[in-house]
């Protein structure tokens, strides 16, 4: 102020303009919110932007942050929105504790023009605090002597809260005894007090319990509580008093010395010293006081001598009941005695059967005896009793006497011996049991007959087996013993294909071991049935039958038996024809075999050993048949010898070979050219078949020049004939090769299945056309090559085209003459 009065007059009215415009921008900078507290993170306060005339997005440009004051920062600025956040949850009594308003202050920045703009939060309360009392529960002692009226200050409940959500009034449970009085102090906090208002009885009640509640004025309202709990002093008041006015106990007489038989209990409603008890026998002449003994802090009675019901029956005690101050009082205990079931009964045996056999008829008496008890009334009344499932029963006689006897037959397979425990019971309580034990023996009859395990038996035994090989082990079982239970075996005399059965089997009639007697042939026969005996040695004696099945197992024995192609006997060889023009797959022949064996002895596998021209053909593993592998070639030979082999799955495996002689070949006269040359492969033990074979086909090559010479002549006076001659040769290359094959010189296969045979004419020439074959060739016998055979075939042909086709038909007519 000295600096201003030195100032001039208008300095001093400029730097006072000056003033009161610093002051009017700082409060024009003073924004004021209000938040509830424990709001979440995040909660909106304010809209900074808003109060500071900006746009949300020029707070960032313009550096608007909060400057703290240095404590903990409670709310932040959200850039986006430009409105003022909670920071964190917010707590009122944490940061403000009791007082009634809670402002946080701070200031904004804008960083752009250094203006600070201050802010204030007002964090207003929410009632989120219950009142709380110091103690939870209050223990009070008042004497039941104490006069109503008696006022006794409680503990005080405090709310963390402030206004109408702080604490507001006080509650007491309604009770009969106490009533709550409330009083506000200076500083007007209120403070509640109990106030008696009637007198107490500690033996009515001992113990009250009070709650006392706290009521804030929130919404909802919140409240507190705090149990009381009021103790009543004592006085002694009251005597002892015993549950019973007269205590009775009924004891047996063989109870044990020590044993406790009864309490006496007596209550006193004071407490302390005051209810302390002490239990006092009052000493009386006579032999009771001896025999009982009293406990004077338990009130127990325990017996110290050894009661005997004949001597006294009942005994008197006279017990006081005293508590600490003097006050006392009487009972009396009454011990009645019990007799006691203290004897079992006792058997006296009269006759015991040890042994009996097992067809005794029913009612057969086994023992009689005697039972006595020393007991009297229902202690020596008497019951006797066996094990249930036995077949015997008891038979009460005069004077407790008792019969044992047999229910039913006995059977001694079933049970040899029984061990029958008798047990007499007598009525006391509780009641007392002794046993008599009888061991019977059945003795066994030859009751029962041999008995095989199985209805019937199966035997298999491999075939080619050695004499005396053991097939199969019977065995039958005979429950009866000793000799009854002796059992041999035999066989049932029978006949197999007009031959005892014992020539072929035996059996050991001790052991019951089956043997043969010879090498079985599976392929003679594949089972044996007979008839097995067992019988015992019992007199009469039983016997059982049981069927045995003998089954011959098959072997590989049997070597592979080819049927076709037929092994030649007389030096000639068979030959299959195959034509040039095959295809691949072509069927030449089929290897047919078969095996005497069975099951996988009798499968049987086709395979090529050895071939002139290998890759040239192939045979089916399984089928056997012999086909082209690959189309025939020019270079290739007229005559193939091909070795099949035929083999089984027997272990070992067994197999047989067959050789094959094919014939390639375009026409019958090529084929006929080169039948000279065609032979069965060298063996040295057919060297005589070999030989004749060859004479056969030059025989054959004779007739065969002959009659190319006879058919010239007949075709040179029409050189049409004689082209139709030269094509019918030359059509036959596509007659298979199985066609034709020379046994015996002579013999010829023909084909068995579909076979067509047309001739075709035009105004120039005839053409014979052999199709191709469907199925597997077969061999024809000489016989069956009759020319009434070609001469029907020939009719046939006629009827169907006509007389221009006789030259032709008979051309062919004459040539397959020829080979017949």
């Amino acid at each position: 102020m000295a600096a201003l009065q030195k100032l001039p007059q208008c300095g001093r009215l400029t730097l006072l303009c000056f003033l009161v415009a610093v002051l009017w921008e700082v409060g024009a900078g003073q924004m004021h919110y209000s938040v509830p507290e424990e709001t979440d993170k995040g909660a909106f306060v304010g809209d900074i932007a808003k109060d500071l005339g900006l746009e949300p997005l020029a707070l960032a440009e313009r550096g608007v942050r909060i400057v703290s004051r240095g404590r903990t920062q409670l709310f932040a600025l959200n850039p986006r929105s430009g409105s003022l956040v909670t920071k964190d949850r917010i707590d009122r009594e944490e940061l403000c504790a009791q007082s009634v308003q809670c402002l946080v202050n701070f200031n904004i920045l804008l960083e752009d023009k250094l203006n600070i703009y201050s802010v204030e939060v007002e964090i207003t309360d929410i009632n989120d605090n219950a009142p709380r009392f110091g103690v939870e529960e209050l223990e009070l002692k008042i004497s039941e002597t104490t006069a109503p009226g008696f006022r006794i200050p409680l503990k005080s409940a405090h709310d963390a809260d402030v206004g109408e959500n702080t604490l507001q009034k006080y509650e007491l449970n309604p009770n009969d005894h106490f009533s709550l009085d409330v009083r506000s102090g200076v500083d007007g906090n209120k403070h509640p007090e109990l106030v008696l208002e009637l007198a107490l009885d500690r033996e009515e009640k001992a113990i009250h319990h009070l709650v006392l509640v706290a009521l804030d004025g929130g919404s909802p309202v919140r409240s507190g509580t705090s149990r009381i709990r009021v103790t009543v002093l004592d006085v002694n008041d009251n005597a002892p008093v015993f549950t019973q006015p007269e205590y009775r106990v009924s004891v047996p007489e063989n109870i044990p010395v020590g044993t406790r038989i009864l309490t006496v209990t007596a209550t006193d409603t004071d407490e302390g010293y005051n209810a302390q008890v002490a239990y006092y026998q009052e000493k009386n002449p006579g032999e009771t006081s001896q025999v009982f003994e009293l406990e004077s802090t338990s009130g127990e009675i325990t017996i110290t001598k050894s009661l005997d019901f004949e001597d006294a029956k009942v005994h008197e005690i006279d017990i006081e009941a005293q508590d600490g101050p003097g006050l006392l009082t009487r009972t009396k205990v009454i011990v009645t005695v019990l007799d006691v079931n203290d004897n079992a009964p006792e058997f006296y045996m009269t006759s015991v059967t040890s042994s009996i056999p097992e067809d005794s008829p029913p009612g057969t008496i086994i023992a009689l005896f005697n039972v006595h008890d020393r007991d009297s009334g229902m202690n020596a009344f008497i019951t006797c009793s066996l094990p249930e499932n036995l077949p015997f029963k008891l038979e009460r006689s005069v004077d407790n006497y008792h019969r044992l006897v047999t229910t039913r037959a006995l059977d001694r397979e079933q049970f040899s011996f029984y061990n029958i425990t008798v047990t007499a019971k007598d009525g006391g309580k509780p009641s007392l049991s002794s046993d008599a034990y009888i061991l019977l023996q059945v003795a066994d009859i030859n009751d029962n007959p041999p008995t095989f395990p199985h209805l019937s038996y199966s035997a298999y035994i491999p075939e080619n087996n050695p004499r005396g090989a053991s097939i199969i082990s019977v065995s039958a079982h005979d429950p009866d013993s000793d000799d009854n239970a002796h059992v041999t075996y035999s066989l049932t005399e029978d006949t197999l294909e007009g031959t005892p059965l014992s020539s072929y089997i035996s059996i050991n009639s001790d052991t019951g071991i089956v043997y043969a007697l010879r090498s079985f042939d599976y392929e003679q026969f594949q089972d044996l049935q007979l008839w097995l005996t067992a019988c015992d040695n019992g007199n009469p004696p039983l016997s059982s039958n049981v069927s045995l099945n003998i089954f011959v197992l098959d072997q590989n024995d049997n070597v592979p038996e080819i049927l076709y192609p037929a092994l030649p006997t007389d030096g000639s060889t068979g030959v299959e024809l195959a034509p040039r023009s095959a295809e691949p797959g072509y069927l030449v022949t089929k290897v047919v075999a078969v095996d005497r064996d069975s099951g996988q002895n009798a499968w049987l596998s086709y395979r090529l050993l050895k071939a002139s021209e290998p890759g040239l053909f192939a045979v089916g593993l399984h089928t056997g048949e012999v086909r082209t592998a690959r189309a025939l070639l020019d270079r290739d030979a007229l005559k193939q010898s091909l070795v099949v082999a035929v083999q089984d799955h027997g272990q070992p495996p067994l197999s047989a070979t067959v050789t094959l002689t094919v014939a390639v070949a375009d026409s019958i006269p090529d084929v006929l050219a080169d039948l000279g040359s065609i032979g069965t492969p060298a063996d040295p033990d057919d060297a005589d078949l070999t030989l004749y074979l060859v004479v056969a086909v030059a025989a054959v090559s004779c007739v065969f020049l002959a009659f190319v010479i006879v058919l010239l002549a007949l075709r040179l006076r029409r050189w049409h004939a004689s082209r139709v001659l030269q094509a019918s040769g030359g059509g036959l290359v596509g007659v298979p090769a199985s066609h034709f094959v020379g046994v015996d010189g002579v013999r010829a296969f023909l084909q068995t299945y579909s076979q067509e045979v047309s001739l075709t004419a035009d105004s120039r020439k005839s053409h014979l056309i052999f199709p191709q074959p469907n199925y597997a060739d077969t061999l024809i016998s000489q016989e069956s090559c009759e020319k009434k055979d070609f001469l029907s075939a020939s009719q046939a042909l006629l009827e169907d085209k006509g007389e221009e086709t006789v030259p032709q038909v008979n051309s062919l007519h004459n040539i397959l003459t020829s080979y017949c």
